[in-house]
């Protein structure tokens, strides 16, 4: 879940600096240039106040007024001392069809005849303020040029015109976008610190919770959430959560407790109606059929009785669990059954390598013996019953396949149930809670019981146990 939540959290934070950060830039940019152009105005309205000294009318010669002369040679000394300086280009130039220079630096430089040099020049020419140019950015080489007017008694007579380069207000432009940038980067990484640990704090109960449901789902009854941090919603969840599992395991508890109570009184009266059928069956003719039946079905259900008390116990008894040679003890399990195989003509073969895992052997060798008595009790004679120990990465695999009649798909999904047996296979005995207790007794040392079809025909029964001690 955090990973899919800080994904979101990381995209709204970066669009949220984004829509802070792109107008501060371009702001900055703006503020940048603008300093540029009103600096360039003023230099622009100097030179203007200078050149309305020279009062030489484009007509006029330069032998006309000596005095002109001499404030005309200050203006160009003013604007060949102003790019010398500052590098920009400078000129004042007359109102005519050549736009004579009244005074320029350097002497080769003229009015612009086209782009945005002319088209300032023209705004001057009307008489009209400098306005501002378009916007220069850092990856644009370009100059900045501002024009304006000279006014003499009322008319427009020269307009003084700056061509400044752009480099040093776009290395402005771009340190102020790296500061900006890296305060961004730093905001960012403020953002992501903090929505990691609120995303943390908020999921950390979350998976608390997933861990214990999954802990619960497993057979551990007693997991429960430590209600610690967290939001309050989450924190009371918690609590409730803690109060219905107290209520499950009470009732798992109970129920448990009532099947082995019943499965024992029922035990012992039961014991005595068998010794009365017995001793009722003295006084009657040998080979009474009823009679029989009676003792049959008496028997069966102590047997249905002692499975029940079994099943109790195995699901209410905690394991003990070792490192053990499931090799080892899985051969000593074929050994002790070899000779009921024999008996049935089926061929018990085990290949049982050494490999270790963490197991309650005893408990182990209980369902082992359920899955290779039920192996053997649907193989006829002439097939044969395989068992196969083999480490399987973090785990260690028991496969037994037998030759037998095998389950259809929807019987499959149901073989491990209490008391249920295939339709095919009522006449056979057995009470059906074999491998009910095999089950529970391997879930409670952490491992399971799959089952599966065997080719060519048969059943296939897969006990996996954990090589590494599991977590309590």
């Amino acid at each position: 879940m955090r990973t899919r939540l800080l994904p979101l959290l990381i995209v709204l934070m970066a669009a949220v600096l984004l829509a802070l950060g792109v107008p501060l830039a371009v702001s900055l940019a703006a503020a940048r240039q603008q300093e540029v152009v009103v600096d360039r105005i003023d230099d622009t309205a100097r030179f203007a106040a200078l050149a309305q000294f020279v009062t030489e009318s484009p007509t006029r010669s330069r032998t006309d007024d000596i005095s002109s002369d001499g404030r005309r040679d200050t203006l160009q000394r003013e604007l060949e001392q102003y790019h010398s300086v500052y590098g920009i280009k400078a000129g004042v130039f007359y109102r005519d069809r050549n736009r004579r220079p009244m005074a320029n630096a350097p002497l080769s430089w003229y009015v612009p005849v086209a782009g945005e040099g002319k088209e300032a020049f023209d705004e001057a020419l009307l008489g009209r303020r400098p306005h501002d140019p378009e916007q220069v950015w850092p990856w644009q080489r370009g100059r900045l040029v501002v024009a304006s007017p000279v006014i003499h008694d009322g008319d427009v007579v020269a307009v003084v015109v700056t061509d400044s380069p752009t480099d040093q207000m776009r290395s402005k432009i771009l340190r102020g976008w790296l500061i900006i940038g890296a305060g961004e980067i730093a905001a960012m990484l403020l953002a992501l610190g903090a929505a990691l640990r609120l995303t943390g704090w908020v999921l950390k109960p979350v998976r608390v919770l997933d861990t214990t449901t999954h802990a619960i789902a497993s057979g551990r009854l007693k997991s429960r959430v430590a209600v610690a941090s967290g939001p309050p919603e989450l924190r009371r969840l918690a609590r409730s959560f803690n109060e219905m599992a107290d209520n499950v395991e009470d009732v798992l508890e109970q129920q448990r407790a009532f099947v082995a109570d019943a499965s024992h009184q029922l035990r012992n009266p039961l014991a005595a109606l068998l010794l009365r059928i017995d001793l009722l069956a003295l006084e009657l003719p040998e080979g009474n059929e009823e009679i029989a039946s009676v003792r049959t079905e008496g028997k069966r259900l102590a047997q249905v009785l002692d499975d029940l008390l079994d099943l109790a116990l195995a699901e209410h008894a905690e394991s003990d669990l070792r490192l053990t040679d499931v090799g080892e003890l899985t051969a000593e399990r074929v050994a002790s059954w070899s000779p009921l195989a024999e008996d049935k003509g089926v061929t018990l073969v085990g290949t049982c390598p050494a490999t270790t895992a963490w197991v309650d052997p005893i408990a182990l060798s209980s369902a082992l013996d359920a899955v290779i008595d039920n192996a053997l009790k649907f193989t006829p004679a002439g097939e044969r019953v395989e068992v196969e120990v083999a480490p399987n990465g973090p785990d260690c695999t028991v496969v037994v396949t037998d030759g037998g009649p095998g389950l259809s798909d929807e019987e499959l999904e149901r073989v491990g149930d209490r008391f249920w047996r295939s339709t095919a296979h009522q006449n056979i005995k057995g009470s059906g809670l074999g491998l009910s207790i095999s089950r529970a007794l391997i879930a409670a040392g952490g491992g399971s019981i799959a089952y599966a079809h065997h080719k060519p025909h048969g059943l296939r029964v897969t006990v996996t146990v954990p090589r590494t001690r599991p977590q309590n």
